[in-house]
């Protein structure tokens, strides 16, 4: 498959793509679990979510460097990977300012998202959330990465929205409030922030996944402990076990799991492309929700599934094609 400056495949980067936003529809499921476990609130969630995330990629990090040691250790290995080459002067100072900056955006985002959920109800802000996203990373990638969608491209990102807002919307029995659509809005601008930074730096070939998961869990934990120490910080349960389990889950797959594909992702895909493909989190949820949780499959929940898995399926072809032809002249 094609590769981008970093090395990684643009196809095995749409995968990381697909994966992180099938594991984060299952964040959901796992959050209204963990509420009808004990009274932890959504921040403190957050929380730990992120603080555990980050213990387990530092303990993860001594089991990656050794997989990579044994794979240079095979005939070519050092010249075949260009990030096993010493780092170069500087790289801590640039590594630890994305990990801010990535870290702040996702703290954005996160926060955000909670206080728009709790001011105008969950499905108006999914919707306002992930349906300005895309539109804001469109325009970026347009303006300062000079990344073009082109009319297929369009129509995708339309039809994908379309089909979230049926998605999340069909059900009706939504209350729109100011205060919670701006809440969404500033959420979306923070995931849109992290989106376009991550792939600007994975085209100048110097995006790390696994140190920029790092930094921006422990920058959102910091940005995040205040807030959850205010909510409460360790909560009552009747089944400790149970919720130190569903904690755990939380952390490990849509956290540590799908934020480190995440990072790798966006890094050699198109901002834009990337924005569609997370919109895989909503269907995840809805699919979780009519198997694990008993709810009923209406049509609108049919209509806005397929109307976002056409759309992903359409920009996925489109990027990989797009990569091949970029690389088919060397």
């Amino acid at each position: 498959m094609p590769k981008a400056v970093n090395g990684l495949p643009v196809g095995r980067g749409l995968l990381y793509l697909i994966v992180a936003g099938v594991a984060w529809g299952t964040a959901g499921a796992a959050a209204s679990l963990v509420y009808r476990t004990s009274d932890m609130g959504p921040v403190a969630l957050s929380f730990w979510r992120c603080a555990a995330g980050l213990v387990l990629l530092l303990a993860a990090r001594p089991l990656r460097t050794w997989a990579r040691g044994a794979e240079d250790d095979g005939p070519g290995g050092g010249a075949r990977r260009p990030e096993c080459r010493r780092p170069a002067r500087g790289s801590f100072a640039r590594t630890a300012w994305r990990s801010l900056v990535t870290g702040l955006g996702l703290a954005v985002f996160q926060t955000a998202y909670f206080a728009a959920v709790q001011s105008t109800g969950l499905a108006v802000a999914t919707v306002v959330t992930l349906g300005a996203g895309p539109v804001l990373i469109a325009l970026g990638a347009r303006l300062a990465l000079r990344e073009h969608l082109g009319a297929g491209g369009v129509a995708a990102v339309a039809g994908a929205l379309a089909g979230l807002a049926v998605l999340v919307l069909g059900g009706g029995g939504t209350t729109v409030r100011p205060a919670g659509v701006l809440l969404a809005l500033l959420s979306a601008a923070g995931y849109s922030v992290m989106t376009l930074l991550t792939r600007w730096w994975g085209r100048d070939g110097g995006a790390d996944a696994a140190g920029t998961s790092v930094g921006a869990f422990a920058v959102t934990s910091l940005c995040l402990l205040p807030l959850a120490l205010a909510e409460g910080l360790v909560p009552h349960t009747a089944e400790p076990v149970r919720l130190l389990w569903l904690l755990a889950y939380v952390a490990a797959v849509p956290t540590a799991l799908a934020y480190g594909l995440y990072f790798a992702g966006a890094a050699v895909v198109r901002s834009a492309t990337v924005s569609v493909i997370m919109l895989l989190e909503p269907v995840s949820a809805a699919a979780l929700a009519v198997l694990l949780l008993g709810e009923h499959l209406t049509a609108a929940t049919l209509a806005g599934t397929l109307l976002m898995l056409g759309s992903v399926a359409g920009l996925a072809v489109a990027e990989t094609r797009q990569a091949r032809t970029r690389t088919a002249p060397a």
